[in-house]
């Protein structure tokens, strides 16, 4: 299985240094926010076909990863 690092990349002189699909100009969040808003994995390559299955793996392996490295949950906040 790839490692995410061979399809992610962050370059200061790329969007300010976020997370892209190497050889993009494709973030990681933007692909997050596809997802979130409903696109498919079929969606996604079939209006960017430059992207590769492997690609949009890599950008959940790296997510994950990111999940597992960070505090990235809210506050609890009580519901009363």
């Amino acid at each position: 299985m790839a490692q995410w690092n061979e399809y992610i990349h962050s370059d200061p002189a790329v969007l300010l240094g976020k997370p892209v699909i190497k050889g993009t100009r494709i973030s990681v969040s933007f692909i997050l926010d596809l997802y979130a808003e409903g696109w498919t994995e079929s969606m996604i390559l079939e209006n960017y076909p430059h992207l590769t299955k492997m690609s949009l793996r890599a950008v959940l392996l790296f997510t994950a990863e990111c999940m597992k490295q960070e505090n990235l949950y809210p506050p609890y906040r009580d519901a009363a």
